[in-house]
């Protein structure tokens, strides 16, 4: 989302289930904005939002809040709909990220099929790109979804760590070092096209070191483990902790 050390791993929090807890007594409070600008000071580089259709958590009014409002980047979370579309050019975040969306999944569950939606994703992709949004695509770590991705003039992917995540949790070391290995080819592969490569979605402090090792990977993009872990040690301090292992595992790649 933003610019910078080419060597130094960027942050972006999703503030997403400060919604949702704010929704679940349909009170003003907790405040999304409010986490944003402490995520903001505690050392995030951008914060991400995704309005649903559904408006579940984030709602129209926390968007205009946050572009009025953040100092850091705002990474618009949505699915490839006219009427999300048209949101996003009306508000021009910094950055726009493109994910898959259906009703009835509890969080989204794995990548755009940016080559299977080539044609339909073209124009908006376009038109994003036209008002001077930064398009990114989340898609699983794949050679065909990379190559689609190049094709569509996205300039960022960002690689879903779900599957990774999920195998590190069940402690299956085979499906951890497959889907590791995913990633890494996939990051690689990106890199070599020309992409800047950004990778979420279920990062944890028990499973980020991997992921933030892979040195074509510039941004990781995480929020529910933060927002769970600021219940018990605030928001500031949690961020702190996954700064300090993500700058920790570069530092150990590079070496």
């Amino acid at each position: 989302m933003t610019s910078g050390s080419s060597s130094r791993l960027r942050l972006g929090v999703n503030i997403d289930h400060v919604a949702t807890i704010r929704n679940a007594r349909r009170a003003p409070y907790p405040d999304p904005l409010r986490a944003a600008l402490l995520a903001a000071k505690a050392g995030a580089d951008g914060v991400t939002a995704h309005l649903r259709e559904d408006r579940r958590h984030i709602g129209d009014a926390d968007m205009e809040g946050l572009i009025r409002e953040l100092p850091v980047p705002l990474n618009f979370e949505m699915a490839a709909t006219d009427e999300m579309i048209e949101i996003a050019l009306r508000i021009k975040p910094h950055a726009v990220c493109l994910v898959p969306e259906k009703r009835e999944e509890v969080t989204t569950e794995g990548g755009i099929d940016a080559a299977g939606l080539h044609n339909r994703l073209a124009p908006k992709v376009r038109a994003l790109a036209d008002a001077g949004i930064r398009v990114s695509l989340f898609i699983d770590p794949d050679a065909r979804q990379i190559e689609a991705a190049k094709s569509l003039a996205a300039p960022v992917v960002e690689l879903c760590t779900g599957a990774y995540c999920e195998a590190v949790l069940a402690e299956d070391l085979g499906a951890v070092a497959a889907h590791l290995d995913a990633a890494q080819t996939s990051a690689a592969a990106a890199g070599r096209l020309g992409l800047e490569v950004h990778a979420g979605h279920g990062l944890t402090y028990d499973n980020v070191s991997a992921i933030a090792a892979i040195p074509e990977v510039k941004e990781l993009n995480i929020g529910h483990f933060l927002i769970g872990e600021a219940i018990f040690i605030g928001l500031e301090a949690a961020i702190g902790r996954m700064r300090a292992l993500m700058d920790a595992a570069r530092a150990g790649a590079g070496a």
